[in-house]
């Protein structure tokens, strides 16, 4: 079950908030546990005794951490906690890709074992793990309640896709939150705009994407230069409307119980260099490393060569956290060279010129998901070669342009929704309604129709499978 069917929207979820709101609030942690375990056994039964045994590890470890009297002792809960853990990640993840590679150096059959990935592991997992740690450096209490801890680790809101939640971020809210009738609209309102922004821009944009690229046929080779480029830039649009709204629903679902999750992206397609980038793209992931890798491993803090060293460290491990293959960790290797580059090189220059910057930063950004998109490194070198005209398929055709004039406006209001405009309107609009009876009547009317109007128009794609609604106004 995703966030963005129907199912979820008309049955799951609203049960959830129906029963939630009317239950005593004694009994709304409860209830909410109850929920998040049924949606993610949804995805899997046999998996929810995964989830919960690595939660269990957990709550041992974080305890066994809080009682120990000596430092070695607290240093093997936190090691056990690891082993455990990525192991476990390991295994479910990785098992295939390390026995696929070494079939291929050793060139012997090929005895893959048959293992399917969790929902949501590396999320929870990555949940867990931070949890631990942070009792063991005495920044959180460990939790006494094992089914509290599983309520934080399996919530539903952010258990598949994130953002990763800290414990620190909710450990008062899962026993103190408060909600108010504006926690309700603004989550709502959030929420809404998040499936908007999936099932109406994403999969549209997905659409296109698949079609001027179809992945693993023979048209992909038959492709001109134009429509690689063109379904390139629909796939990058797509991976940022994809992710992030996952996020905003998240986030939106959160606030109308009271939990308030930190924002996981901010209009990263808006950096002036690719350090601005990661701090804008995937924000909880790129504390992560940050906290628990980068920093442990000396950070800054130490000669030229052992920071390329932790900075190479961070950045396979990022790769390698998105996918078992190689082209993902060929994808944080390419971040690494220009994060060095602009360490050591051009960091000063970009400061000063910030539009070069943001170009170059695009450039930089779109050629990664190039690399992020084609596991199959043939794939992946024809259709760099096509893109420079190196192919022999041709630089366009009626078929491109004719998608394109179709899509222009899908590509036009995609482009405008990868920025901070809208949010700059709103503020906009509600500043100058604050001294003007009429401006306050339309900021009101615009306020309650947005979350009905993103509703509808999701319902009306999603029950259209691919509709597109921009599709209409073409040339």
């Amino acid at each position: 079950m995703v966030f963005s069917s129907l199912i979820f929207l008309f049955f799951f979820f609203a049960l959830n908030l129906a029963v939630y709101f009317t239950v005593p609030k004694r009994f709304r942690n409860q209830v909410l546990l109850a929920f998040s375990l049924v949606f993610y056994a949804w995805g899997g039964p046999k998996y929810l005794l995964l989830l919960v045994g690595e939660t269990l590890i957990s709550w041992w470890c974080a305890l066994f951490i809080s009682k120990a009297e000596t430092k070695s002792r607290k240093k093997l809960g936190i090691v056990i906690e690891c082993v455990a853990l990525l192991g476990l990640l390991a295994y479910f993840k990785y098992t295939r890709f390390i026995f696929g590679n070494i079939a291929a150096i050793f060139n012997a059959p090929e005895i893959i074992p048959e293992i399917f990935l969790p929902i949501g592991i590396s999320f929870y997992t990555f949940q867990l793990i931070s949890y631990v740690c942070d009792v063991y450096r005495g920044q959180v209490q460990a939790q006494p309640t094992f089914w509290k801890l599983l309520l934080y680790s399996s919530l539903f809101y952010q258990c598949i896709a994130g953002p990763i939640v800290r414990y620190s971020t909710v450990a008062d809210d899962i026993d103190h939150r408060k909600v108010t009738s504006l926690d309700v609209y603004a989550g709502m309102r959030r929420f809404c705009i998040g499936l908007a922004k999936k099932a109406v821009l994403a999969n549209s944009c997905a659409a296109v994407a698949d079609t001027l690229l179809p992945m693993g046929t023979e048209g992909l080779f038959l492709q001109n230069t134009a429509g690689c480029w063109l379904g390139m830039l629909f796939f990058m649009l797509q991976i940022y409307l994809d992710f992030s709204a996952y996020s905003d629903m998240a986030i939106g679902m959160g606030r109308m119980v009271g939990f308030r999750f930190l924002e996981n992206f901010n209009y990263p397609y808006q950096c002036t260099s690719i350090q601005d980038f990661w701090r804008r793209w995937h924000i909880s992931l790129s504390s992560f490393f940050r906290d628990y890798v980068y920093i442990p491993l000396g950070g800054s803090r130490c000669s030229k060569l052992k920071y390329v060293r932790n900075m190479t460290v961070v950045w396979f491990l990022t790769g390698l956290w998105h996918g078992a293959s190689w082209n993902y960790i060929c994808w944080g290797l390419f971040f690494l060279v220009f994060l060095l580059l602009e360490k050591f090189v051009i960091g000063g220059f970009l400061k000063q010129h910030r539009i070069v910057g943001h170009v170059y930063a695009l450039v930089v950004v779109y050629f990664g998901w190039v690399l992020f998109k084609f596991e199959n490194f043939a794939e992946l070198g024809w259709v760099l070669s096509c893109m420079f005209g190196m192919a022999g398929t041709g630089l366009s055709g009626l078929e491109v342009q004719t998608l394109f004039l179709q899509n222009i406006f899908l590509l036009a209001f995609c482009l405008v929704a990868c920025t901070d405009v809208g949010k700059r309107l709103h503020a906009r609009l509600g500043n100058l309604a604050k001294g003007n009876p009429a401006m306050m009547r339309l900021y009101g009317i615009t306020e309650a129709l947005t979350p009905v109007f993103c509703l509808l128009l999701s319902v009306i794609a999603l029950a259209g499978a691919s509709y597109n609604p921009f599709i209409y106004f073409q040339f």
